[in-house]
């Protein structure tokens, strides 16, 4: 961790970020637009590069509506073969920066039949189905107590600040339940109609153990999903990864509006 936080201050002199958002697939496009200091994973100590169509992997640094923000251009998944706490470091390092409020998003895919692609989704709450915590093993007291509670891990005041913003901006948002899987093959029709009995609205393969971590350190969490699909296709219809990042980028410039009016009020 000193490495680490020695290497990205090196870089960053003393700006200290308060608020830190992981752009999911095909989301990265705001992270071009406000930047001021972008480092590649490749180049920290301790970070790890995403192999993901549509993951930068750039750590970017900048200023929006006055705050001090750091963005994580693409995130590292469990199904690329790391362990939980590999994939989550980097929310740890958020919060040795001074990061308080974390945004992070994903591409979903819609278990809720009501959803369709491109639609954004506020996260409610999750069902953590990957089979492993990454807070699993010795705990560390600097971060967090060993059993952390997870009643409220999407906070309330956050939610209520990305309806009120998304009612400014016009854009229709949905709100539901976020399931994550490891992936990186997509779910059956029976496991969406399990999902659905679950109570479930999206399914992704990431989020999750961010999510879990940031709870864990103290962190304000505010989760939204881009539905890039429906979850489970009938007729034989295939799922692909090229349909999730055609259904981010048709809602790329809402979900953008929506992210930076969040950083404006928070």
């Amino acid at each position: 961790m000193e490495k680490t936080l020695k290497c990205i201050r090196s870089k960053i002199g003393d700006f200290k970020p308060e608020i830190g958002i992981v752009l999911g697939s095909g989301l990265g496009e705001l992270a071009d637009e406000y930047c001021d200091i972008a480092i590649p994973y490749g180049d920290i100590d301790g970070f790890i590069s995403s192999t993901i169509k549509g993951h930068k992997g750039r750590l970017v640094f900048a200023e929006i509506f006055g705050k001090r923000v750091v963005m994580m251009q693409g995130r590292v998944h469990f199904y690329e073969g790391h362990s939980m706490q590999e994939i989550t470091y980097p929310i740890k390092v958020m919060k040795k920066l001074g990061v308080s409020t974390l945004i992070l998003t994903n591409a979903a895919g819609g278990v809720n039949p009501d959803f369709k692609p491109a639609d954004l989704m506020l996260i409610t709450d999750h069902i953590n189905n990957m089979g492993v915590n990454p807070l699993v093993g010795k705990n560390d007291e600097e971060f967090g107590t060993r059993f952390p509670d997870m009643t409220e891990v999407y906070r309330h005041e956050l939610i209520n600040t990305a309806r009120t913003c998304a009612k400014e901006l016009g854009i229709e948002l949905r709100e539901g339940v976020y399931l994550a899987n490891s992936g990186p093959s997509y779910e059956t029709p029976a496991e969406i109609r399990m999902y659905k009995l679950m109570g479930a609205d999206a399914v992704g393969m990431s989020t999750i153990p961010e999510a879990i971590v940031g709870n864990y350190c103290g962190m304000k969490i505010l989760g939204i999903s881009c539905i890039t699909n429906s979850a489970s296709k009938t007729g034989g219809e295939k799922l692909s990864h090229d349909e999730v990042i055609e259904a981010s980028d048709k809602a790329k410039d809402k979900f953008k509006k929506l992210v930076l009016k969040v950083v404006e009020k928070v």
